[in-house]
């Protein structure tokens, strides 16, 4: 079974949410008999074809960006070339251009789509995308969502609900590496073993503006791992408020995050827009045993985190209601203990990499049997 992944970008260039959703599931489905290949886009030229973890990448170079819309004109011929290869097409939305590239590079394998968010910022360009958009997703064999919250929340799901399915994200906890006592160390002495942790992008809808504005009125340490567009911002605004309780540390490699999430008391993930489609670094604190806390914003995070369970939810944009959910973990390590058990619970009965693959390797083999049985069960021609 070969299987050819489309997306915009990919290692070595990035690894931000969906990348990494692509890698797990590389990783996990070569492991039961996939061959996995990605085409994407790259600034470099003549990038040369590279072997990363037991699937192939394939880059073409990226001519230009319409907010955020990567376009290629090689990417349409190689499109065309490598699903003649391939037994199925993995498309992974949103990407606009992928849309157009599907019916341009006649596309007549198997194909589905993982629909990992809605396009939420770009409202008047969605207008003009929209018919075409609705007409790629329409022309694969299943589109597939991350959660029931996205999928019940969708207004474009909904539209394809008949040809939907949900198959959730999941990790590999083996291929996080074990920290090193100096490094563990390190990271106690700077910081000591009760903080409240955040980790991602530092994007508009991350909603760090109001863990910020909550922290002014509550004297817990927090720390926020990584960087982004909005960093400085931020940073701005915590010297606003006098907030000398927040630590930014960058962005860090592997080893330290696995520490930061091991020394951390609780897990704070204050987005508050559906850009937010799931919450990889949400997943990632529940893997690790932490308890949550997030706002409801009706997508993938409040499937990873169950209210009253696993930690709490409150309303989004809401920096009171979220202080005082810090304050109820906080005051109470024993609910604390027993929601961050409760939610690596849940990490091992729903969203391990290995039920991930699983899943998806099933419905390649069923699409892939289903376009071999099409035509013996055509009707003969007169």
């Amino acid at each position: 079974m070969r299987v050819l992944h489309f997306y915009k970008t990919y290692y070595p260039d990035s690894l931000g949410g969906i990348e990494q959703v692509i890698r797990q599931l590389c990783r996990g489905t070569s492991r039961l008999g996939v061959q996995n290949e990605v085409l994407s886009l790259t600034r470099e030229r003549n990038a040369p074809v590279r072997e990363f973890e037991g699937h192939t990448v394939r880059r073409v170079p990226l001519d230009f960006e319409i907010a955020s819309n990567g376009i290629s004109l090689a990417a349409i011929a190689e499109l065309s070339r490598r699903a003649e290869d391939a037994d199925l097409i993995h498309y992974h939305f949103p990407w606009p251009f992928a849309d157009l590239a599907h019916f341009l590079a006649r596309v007549k394998k198997p194909s589905l789509v993982t629909y990992h968010s809605d396009i939420v910022r770009q409202k008047t360009l969605l207008r003009l995308y929209s018919p075409l958009m609705h007409r790629f997703l329409s022309s694969v064999d299943a589109v597939i969502a991350t959660s029931p919250n996205y999928l019940a929340s969708s207004p474009v799901l909904q539209k394809h609900r008949d040809n939907t399915r949900i198959v959730t994200y999941g990790l590999d906890r083996s291929a996080y590496p074990e920290p090193q006592p100096a490094t563990l160390d390190k990271w106690r002495s700077a910081l000591g073993e009760r903080f409240f942790l955040f980790i991602g992008v530092l994007r508009y809808y991350k909603g760090l503006q109001y863990l910020l504005d909550a922290m002014a009125h509550l004297p817990y340490p927090v720390v926020i791992i990584g960087s982004g567009p909005m960093e400085q911002e931020l940073k701005e605004h915590a010297q606003r408020l006098q907030l000398v309780n927040v630590h930014f540390v960058g962005a860090v490699s592997d080893e330290d995050k696995v520490a930061l999430l091991k020394l951390s008391y609780a897990m704070a993930f204050p987005s508050h827009l559906r850009s937010e489609a799931f919450g990889i670094s949400l997943l990632e604190g529940a893997m690790f045993g932490k308890p949550m806390i997030s706002c409801e914003i009706g997508t993938g995070t409040s499937f990873i985190n169950q209210h009253g369970e696993t930690g709490l939810v409150v309303p989004h944009c809401d920096p009171q209601a979220f202080g005082s959910a810090m304050r109820t973990l906080w005051e109470d390590p024993e609910l604390a203990a027993r929601m961050g058990r409760r939610a690596e619970q849940r990490y091992w009965d729903l969203f391990t990499a290995e039920q991930m693959a699983e899943n998806y390797t099933s419905l390649y083999r069923e699409l892939a049997a289903r376009d071999a049985e099409a035509p013996l069960l055509a009707p003969a021609q007169p």
